[in-house]
């Protein structure tokens, strides 16, 4: 109806950003709940024209840790290294903005509150749909939760393939995004334990549940950018080029981005207990597996379905009412 249409973006926005905003003789306040990615300032700071050469407060390295690892190492094999994800260190510079960092903390206590469970024991994901392993995985723990299961999916043909599949197997009410408007479902979500509700990224960002009605979030795969995605491909080949790792510094911290706000759907009040379950054995097995974990909330992690299966029946028999 409306032709051709040609978006043009920055591959990368730190330039802009240091020269327009940082670099005008005012003092800039940035705050958001998903700032440290790989447990570290350095990966957003950096994406934003932040370097860490500039940092006032900067912390001591952690004894034991290799010296001079930094943003962008590489192990051996070409893989990414244990450093946080980032770009090339850009060319010396006398006029680096300088900046401070400071994490505030929470009111959760998550270890306390809260479970991290991966799925090490499932196959990896692939490109033919969900495995029938991970449907049977995830319905013995929406099964144990006694529903309260929140699912993100990485496409809303993941989630509507789900929950097709689980309504003929489970005694549960499955809603799913598409098939009524999000503050109806999210309604019937709220007003019913045993309702479940899947969907995709807008149930990412901004869904508040707070109480017994949310104990169960799960996620069914490590939310990578599509490979196809032009964007996304080009500021990789661009940090690549730079000498950087273009994996970490982009896909990696897109996904630990989108996985922190996930995971951040379940505790939503200090009273809230329950699950966050991954459904993505990488996310224990993978070289960047530590990177994305220490990106999410402190919860208490573990890779045993016996114990999460127990655990998600115990905080069911004890939650109170809804509603």
């Amino acid at each position: 109806r409306y032709g051709p249409v040609l978006r043009v973006a920055p591959l990368l926005v730190s330039g802009l950003l240091r020269d327009k905003l940082f670099s005008v003789g005012r003092t800039v306040v940035i705050t958001s709940a998903t700032l440290k990615l790989g447990g570290d300032f350095d990966t957003v700071a950096r994406s934003i024209g932040l370097h860490p050469a500039g940092r006032l407060d900067r912390p001591r390295p952690v004894a034991g840790s290799p010296a001079g690892a930094h943003v962008g190492d590489r192990a051996s094999d070409g893989q990414p290294g244990a450093g946080t994800a980032g770009e090339a260190d850009p060319e010396e510079d006398q006029d680096l903005p300088l900046w401070r960092a400071i994490d505030v903390g929470s009111p959760f206590d998550y270890r306390r509150q809260g479970i991290l469970y991966v799925a090490r024991h499932l196959p990896a994901p692939g490109r033919d749909g969900m495995h029938p392993a991970v449907l049977d995985e995830l319905a013995e723990l929406m099964q144990a939760a006694g529903g309260r299961t929140l699912g993100l999916f990485s496409s809303m043909r993941a989630a509507r393939a789900a929950a097709e599949a689980l309504r003929g197997r489970l005694d549960l009410p499955i809603a799913c995004q598409g098939e009524d408007s999000l503050p109806e479902l999210l309604r019937r979500f709220t007003g019913d334990a045993r309702t479940c509700l899947f969907g995709t990224l807008s149930l990412w960002q901004g869904v508040d549940v707070p109480g017994p009605a949310c104990q169960l979030v799960v996620i069914d795969r490590i939310p990578f950018p599509r490979p196809d995605d032009p964007l996304m491909s080009a500021r990789q080949q661009e940090v690549d080029a730079r000498g950087g790792n273009g994996f970490l510094a982009v896909a990696a911290s897109h996904a630990a981005l989108l996985l922190a706000q996930g995971a951040g759907r379940l505790i939503r009040s200090t009273s809230d207990r329950g699950v966050v379950a991954v459904l993505d054995s990488r996310l224990a097995t993978a070289r960047y597996a530590g990177f994305l974990r220490s990106s999410l909330p402190d919860f208490w992690y573990t890779t045993d379905p016996v114990r999460v299966r127990r655990s998600l029946a115990a905080i069911d028999a004890s939650a109170p009412p809804v509603g």
